[in-house]
This record gives structure tokens, sequence and C-alpha cells, in this order.
């Protein structure tokens, strides 16, 4: 493949740099059938370093391309440079989304399926009937006229009218979807015009199709069939029932797919949800309640076995609970630990332990043959119109839960647990059960090796040899591209501060240590500054300490943070606006509150949605700050992913799960946040990690500076906290980015 066949694809007058080598690279291992893992520095472009040569090979081989993120602003970025493609290369690109956020009816998936079947038959029907109706009235003419047979052939078309008459009389009732008829008995062709002339997003489909009582998601469907370019989210590909309908829409073999993942160091844990399977307390009364109501012989065995798994998941949350801990359970699910190193999980004994019958595997076998047949009838009666809405089987989604629990519980990488939560409008708590898997290569592996090739492509993929086992990658080239533009531009320190483990947090002298530093990094910074904690309870703890306040988050529709004498204070200090985030926060919105200050300092949680996927460019962030090793809360399933990463990959020299589990993603985490800053060749900026484990200190085991890649250790400056503001203040100052007199020390 020639240079100048790919750069076709290219929509910009002059690549980044390294992007041209980039994409050279990609070329040539889709060339040779290679999977790619592509790092590169965020604001170095990834995104067309994989697509263009991605949209050559696909173009040269009868292939289509499938770009896929679970970030909504890169979902963005991909339409954005699509239609920059299109400007430049023609391609036939298709933006997807699922079914529930573009339905114009507001029904779920199952009730959306069953819509469409009937509808289909309806309209189907009354083609028929109206193609019958021209046919008789020609032979109508024709044995006016003394044609003989053609009067025989009337008298047969008519029986089969009156057939389909009587056929559409008994559907009158159905439900069908007035949107969807449309899409059959109208000329859609127009739709399709319009949706190639640009890379239309699915919100621009939505309302084109609203506005003319269309349903725009079958049409997109329509529309996909060999395309050059889908964009679309995760599940579309991980989920492996999902994957199967999306590739037939595309109307290709996996074969003929080639899938390019963005932020692809989230398609571990994205595969480890798509896997995990639950069932809940409710799931088994409603099951029980369907069950009592059926005359079918196969019930009583069935709700003999489903009451047995409820009681004994009662039972089992009843008993781990304890004494008192029930009226401390919140509307949030808690786990509580079931799991044994050496025998069956609790709950799975108390199940054995409590069931009485023929045998489980028997009467789980009985459940799912008669969910099946409860399922149908209530296809029926909703295609029917016996009744207004498509009601689900809980028999059959609480007999195959079982089944594969007691089948599946034992597999390696398999976690049983039980949670519970409280409910708020009944205030009674009630359980959960779940299968949790560890290893996401379970899921991972399978999609690898049926596409033609896939490029992973983010800015913390490495060590590589971590990821491609993990994914369960077979032949791959590695690509890594740290950040080309001008080291002047950026200064990351290493900052002394004593070492934040979870024990030392609330010793004052550490607080007053990392307060003081945060202190300096806002007020040296000529701009804004965003701090990253490893919880928002940590950064609600030090927003306190630097406001002097309460509870100071912004409230509803904006408004200061940080009002009245504080305020003032504040300003006095230098420290600008401190805006506070914390869960279940709009972010978005907070996020637009703080770039558009020019003086304002973001304290939030390295765990939440603002430290990767969210660009921060030129002034809208000077400094980052990254306070702590943020690991995660080390639960219970945590413990379970170390331990099946140990016996799944025990022959590496290096702890397995511990490395694989937590250190490498948290350190994944603390690389993407620092990159929130220097998004481009004209930017500059400062990085700070607060925690003596990132300097050149012998901290042992707890050192992580040897996480990092070489070329970024390699720039990692140590300082003392105290150094800190005369090297920000020595920065900003060469870059004369301070307006007017800079902070004085």
């Amino acid at each position: 493949m020639s240079e100048s066949s790919f750069l076709r694809f290219f929509p910009y007058e002059e690549p980044y740099p390294n992007q041209r080598e980039a994409m050279d690279r990609v070329a040539n291992a889709l060339a040779r059938g290679q999977d790619v893992l592509f790092e590169g520095a965020p604001g170095t472009g990834k995104t067309l370093s994989a697509l263009v040569p991605a949209l050559e090979h696909a173009r040269e081989h009868d292939r289509t391309v499938v770009i896929t993120t679970n970030v909504h602003q890169q979902m963005r970025q991909f339409v954005e440079d699509a239609r920059a493609i299109t400007r430049t290369e023609p391609i036939r690109a298709v933006v997807f989304r699922g079914k529930a956020s573009m339905c114009h009816i507001d029904v779920d998936y199952q009730e959306c399926q069953t819509l469409r079947d009937t509808t289909r038959e309806v309209a189907g029907t009354e083609r028929d009937v109206r193609e019958l109706e021209a046919r008789q009235r020609e032979l109508l003419a024709a044995s006016r006229e003394g044609d003989t047979s053609a009067a025989e052939a009337r008298e047969a078309i008519m029986d089969e009218l009156d057939e389909l008459e009587s056929s559409l009389a008994d559907t009158e009732a159905a439900n069908i979807c007035a949107h969807y008829r449309n899409n059959l008995t109208r000329d859609t062709d127009e739709f399709f015009r319009w949706l190639f002339e640009d890379v239309r997003t699915p919100d621009d489909v939505y309302a084109y199709a609203d506005e003319r009582e269309l349903c725009g998601y079958e049409l997109l469907k329509e529309g996909m069939e060999g395309v050059d370019l889908v964009v679309c989210n995760y599940h579309h590909l991980l989920d492996p029932n999902i994957r199967e309908q999306f590739f037939r829409w595309i109307d290709r073999d996996p074969s003929e797919i080639i899938t390019v993942f963005d932020e692809a160091h989230n398609v571990e844990d994205a595969a480890r949800d798509h896997a995990t399977r639950t069932l809940t307390e409710r799931t088994l009364d409603a099951a029980i309640e369907e069950l009592t109501d059926s005359d079918d012989s196969r019930a009583e065995p069935a709700e003999n076995v489903i009451r047995a798994f409820r009681d004994a998941l009662v039972e089992t949350y009843d008993d781990a609970l304890g004494f008192g801990a029930r009226e401390t359970v919140g509307e949030n699910w808690e786990d509580v630990a079931i799991a044994n190193e050496d025998r069956r999980d609790d709950l799975t004994l108390a199940f054995l332990q409590g069931y009485e019958g023929a045998g489980i595997d028997v009467e789980t076998e009985l459940a799912i043959q008669l969910g099946r047949a409860i399922d149908e009838e209530y296809e029926r009666r909703y295609r029917d119109g016996e009744t207004t809405s498509r009601t689900e089987c809980q028999t059959l989604q609480a007999a195959r839960f079982i089944s594969t629990w007691m089948s599946e519980g034992t597999a390696l990488g398999q976690y049983p647990v039980v949670s519970v939560r409280r409910d708020g409008g009944t205030d009674e708590v009630y359980g959960r059960a779940e299968l949790y898997t560890c290893i996401p290569r379970e899921v991972t592996s399978a999609l690898f090796d049926e596409v033609a090739a896939s490029v992973l492509m983010s800015a913390t993929l490495r060590p590589f040899d971590v990821t491609t086992e993990v994914l369960g990658l077979e032949d791959v080239a590695t690509l890594a591209y740290g950040m080309a533009y001008p080291e002047a531009n950026r200064r990351t320190f290493a900052v002394d501060t004593p070492p934040l483990f979870a024990s030392a947090r609330n010793d004052p002298a550490t607080q007053e240590t990392v307060g003081s530093l945060l202190r300096d990094a806002i007020r040296f910074t000529p701009g804004n500054t965003l701090v990253f904690f490893p919880s928002y309870a940590e950064a609600e703890r030090y927003h306190e300490r630097l406001t002097g306040m309460g509870d100071s988050r912004v409230p509803p529709g904006g408004g200061s943070a940080v009002d009245g004498d504080a305020g003032h204070t504040l300003a006095a200090a230098g420290l600008g606006r401190l805006l506070l985030d914390g869960s279940g926060e709009d972010e978005e919105r907070l996020r637009r509150e703080f770039v558009e200050h020019d003086n304002a300092a973001l304290f939030t949680s390295l765990w939440g949605t603002l430290a990767e996927g969210v660009s921060f460019d030129g002034d809208d962030a000077r400094t980052v700050v990254v306070v702590g090793v943020p690991y995660p809360h080390l639960s219970d399933r945590m413990e379970a992913v170390q331990d099946a990463y140990d016996r799944a990959f025990a022959e590496r020299d290096r702890d397995p799960g511990w490395s694989y589990a937590v250190e490498i993603p948290t350190i994944r985490k603390t690389r993407q946040a620092l990159g929130r800053v220097i998004r481009g060749p004209e930017d500059f900026g400062v990085r700070i990690l607060a925690d003596r484990r990132y300097t050149n200190a012998d901290m042992g085991k707890y050192s992580v500076r040897g996480a990092f890649p070489p070329e970024e250790r390699d720039e990692l400056i140590d300082v003392d906290p105290d150094k800190l503001k005369f090297a920000m203040l020595n920065f900003y100052g060469d870059h004369d980015a301070y307006d007017g007199s800079p902070p004085t020390p």
C-alpha cells in the first residue's frame, strides 16, 4: 500500500508529528492481518492515525471499519473527523446508538421487537391485499370480455382475498408501531439520500424521522448495509448477542470487519461489566407468582427450585448482615461476602441445604422449558393486542440464571456475589445474586479472533504485554509515541509530600503539608488548576480546608462556589474560585463553569468522569495535580480479580494479581489525569504528582515511579513541597504567562 493511497483519507493539510509514521505502521500491520496496540500521548492525533489506514484497507478489501468508544466527547470527535474525511474522500458513514435513546414512542427493547414484527406482518398483509385487489380487477375486466380462464383465476384470488381480509380483521386490535408502519408504506429514498449527504448523528436522525413520523432507528439499521464506517458504543461489540445482530445489520461477516477501539484501556472493565450476570430477589418473587398462576404440570417443580434459591438468597444475606447491620443498608447495592476458599459459596451451600426435590438440574430444566412457553404466550398476547405492554417472563430469567450459577459458579474467573439494597419507596431491604466475571478475555478474545483485525488505541495502553494477556490478543503489532510537543512547554514534578496511605490521610501534619502544597499550586498557576484525589471524600476534605467552609458545592443551575467573607479571603490569598465535584454532580455543567473562568480550581476524584476523555485545551487548564496514588477501594471483588489473575497468569515473573488488577490500572488512571493539560503544540503547563511514592525516594515495594513508561519517568523532576512554588514561578515566568506581576513566594 503506497503512502499516497491511505493519505487520500487524511482530511487536514499536514499530519501531527509522528502521525504520518503511525499511519504507515498501522497500514502495514493491517496488511499483515495483525491487531494493533497503539499508545499515543493525548492530543497527538491517534484517531486519524488509526482511522485513515483502516479506511484505506477496508476500501481495498471490501470491508467495513467500526470505530467505538465509551466516552461521549470522543463520539463527537469521531463525527467531526468523519465529516472532515467526507470532504476529502467521500465515504458512507453511520453513527449508531442504542434503540432506547432513539425510540419515538418510548417502549423497551422487547416491546419494540414485538411491535416491529407485528407491524411488518400487518403491513405485509395489507400490501398483499392491495396487490390481489389490483389483480382481481384486471381479471374481472378480462372475464367480462369473455375470458373464461380469467373468471376462474379471479375466483381463486377472491378466495385468497377473503382469507387475508379476515386475517386483517383479526389483527385490528393488534399493537403496532405507526412510525415503523410509515417506514414500510412510504418511499424512504429521500431519507437515505439525506443520510449520506453528510455524517449524521443519532440526534440528527431522530429529529428528521420524528418530524416525518418515521422510525429513525429502523431506517438507520437499513442504511448500514455495506457502509465504509460505523461509529458506535462499546456494547455493540462487547455483547456477543448484540454484536451478532450488529454485524448482520452491516451485512458483513465478522471477517469483513475492522474494529477500532478508542480509550482502549477501558475495554477490560467494560468487557467485565458485559459478562457479569445478575438476578434480584424481586425477579425471583415475580417468577414464583407467575408460576402460582400457571396450571402447567411443570409449574410445581419449577416453583420448587426457584423458591428454594430465593429462600437461600434471603437466608444468606440475613446471616451475612448480622445484628443491627440491616438498619445501615442504603439505597445503593452493597456487597456481602459469601465466597469461601475451600468450598462452594454460602449461597450455593444454603441452596443445596434447603432444596428438596427430584433434582436441581431436572427441575431447573423444566423451569426453563416452561419459561419459554410462558414467554411465547406473552409475546402472542401483546402481538394480538390482548395486552398493552410486552410482559417479560420472570420464570425464564430466574431459571436460566440458576442454571448458570450452578454450572459455572466455580469456573476460573467467576466470582459469586450477593448484594443488598434498600428500596427507597417501601424501605424494604432485598437482595441480588451475581456472577461477577473477573477475567475479561473470556469476552474479548472471541471478538478479536473473529474480526479481520483490530486497532486498540489509548494514551495509556502500556505495558503492552499485560494488555495482550488480559484481553486475549494473539498476533499484535505495538506502537508507542510519547508527547511530541516541545518539552520546554511542560514540567512534571514529583513532590515529596508524605505518602498518602489510607492510614495516614487523617494525620494533621500530612493534611497541612498537602493543603499548603495545593495553595501554592493554585496561587502560582496563571489560570485554572485541576486537582484530582483518590476519592470524592478526599476532594471535599481539601476543598473545605482551603475554603475554611463546610459543604460549598456549586448549587444547581450554577452560582458561586464560595461566597461572602470566605470568597474575599480566597481572592486575597490568590486562590480565585474553588469548585467541588462530587458523586451525582452534573459534571458537564461543572466543567463548563470551570473553563469559563480564568482563575479557578476544580477539586474532583480521579475515578470520576473528568479524569479522561475530556479536553481542557489552552487556558481551560494550565496545571493539573494528582494527590496521592489513587488506588481503587480494595473490595472483595478486587481481591477476587487479583486471585483470578494470579491463577490465570501464575507463570509470570511479576505479581500478576496486584500488578494487573490494581497497580497498572491505577497508574493508567493517573497518566490519563496528567494528560488533561498540554493538548497541542502551542500549549504549556505543569503536571504535579503529590506523593513520595512518585519520587526517587527508596520506598521499596510501595514505590510506583517504575510503573510509568521510561520516557515519562525521565521527565519526572523531584521537588520538595516548599520548593514547588519557586519551580512553578520560574516555569510560568519563562513563558510570560502571568498577567501583570507574578505572585510573591
